[in-house]
């Protein structure tokens, strides 16, 4: 394949006038050099990928996602969301894992910078306590100093737009269902420690249980984000006997390791227990979970609307830290039931 140097040699002009006239930039070129490379281009027959364009153009059309956990389905979803929306508009996007360290966004954001972004996306948590919030606050803002757009996907106070749901809200609903059907010691299966959305919904499961008067009997059990997290913690659940009648995990993906290790020990779902998510992940339906539906793939495609400057009163993009909370769902399936006469 031929390349930009290639065009640029054939058409006896610099690699920067080459790219300047293929990449569509203002950068005033005479019309006779102008057409000297398209001519060369075309004989030669370059066409340069959307990501080199990308990283070539003063004006880039590079957007980066930057996620806790890439193999997560609750980033996948947004991650879509987003690249629906980037791609119909002639954008790049670029997904980036962090780990859920705030130091690790940092360094991204800066690559982002050195790119020349026109926008990035922060799509993971942050936590309730974290030492390099005020650095990351700063970043943000020489970043979009610079002309790159920000916005976060969660209650991060970051100086930016932000787009995100109620997960106290979310996790109180799944338990007023779980309340509702009868249920009364019913365990909590917690998020990473130190998270703000682990907190968050936590908080809403426990008063939940409060207003209910079950306070007492409201176990939050230590967990994660992932299946083998809810799979441990079911484990020490099943270990502690007599099982709790109803399990709220802190997401899809541990309320599924969750499921795997009831039945597993022979627990059956949920004629012995009710087990209930949050986020309804595409395995949720599969699999007859009952959860909370957040609006991830609305998440995405409206942050890439923000970025692109497509989202209504979004305007320059360079405001502050406006923020738009979508609403959420309770979708009941096949894992909670009534107690059973028997328990």
């Amino acid at each position: 394949m031929s390349s930009l140097v290639d065009v640029a040699r054939a058409a006896g002009v610099a690699v920067a006038t080459a790219s300047r006239v293929l990449s569509g930039s203002d950068h005033p070129v005479s019309a006779k050099t102008r057409a000297k490379v398209i001519a060369a281009a075309e004989r030669l027959d370059y066409s340069p990928s959307a990501l080199a364009r990308a990283m070539v153009s003063p004006n880039s059309r590079l957007v980066g996602v930057l996620v806790s956990d890439i193999v997560n389905p609750y980033f996948s979803v947004i991650a879509r969301g987003v690249d629906d929306v980037t791609t119909r508009a002639g954008f790049v996007t670029m997904l980036s894992n962090v780990d859920r360290s705030t130091a690790t966004e940092i360094e991204r954001l800066q690559a982002m910078r050195d790119y020349r972004a026109a926008g990035v996306i922060f799509a993971g948590s942050g936590y309730v306590e974290d030492p390099r919030h005020a650095d990351l606050v700063r970043a943000v803002r020489q970043a979009r100093e610079q002309g790159i757009r920000a916005v976060s996907l969660a209650d991060r106070d970051l100086g930016c737009p932000t787009i995100t749901v109620d997960n106290h809200a979310a996790a109180h609903l799944a338990t007023d269902h779980l309340v509702g059907l009868g249920h009364r010691r019913i365990a909590f299966i917690e998020g990473p420690p130190g998270m703000t959305v682990t907190r968050q919904r936590r908080d809403g499961f426990l008063a939940r249980m409060r207003d209910a008067g079950l306070g007492g009997s409201a176990p939050c059990v230590p967990g994660g984000f992932d299946y083998e997290a809810g799979h441990a913690a079911a484990l020490r659940l099943v270990a502690r006997r007599p099982l709790p009648d109803a399990v709220l995990a802190a997401n899809d993906e541990v309320a599924v390791g969750a499921l795997g290790a009831l039945r597993q020990a022979g627990v059956d779902v949920p004629g012995e227990i009710s087990v209930a998510g949050i986020n309804d992940h595409p395995v949720a339906k599969s699999l007859g979970l009952t959860t909370v539906s957040l609006p991830l793939y609305e998440m995405g495609s409206m942050a890439a609307r923000h970025l692109i400057g497509s989202a209504p009163g979004d305007g320059s993009g360079t405001g502050g830290g406006a923020a738009t909370v979508l609403s959420h769902r309770l979708v009941t399936r096949e894992t909670t039931a009534p107690p059973s006469p028997a328990r």
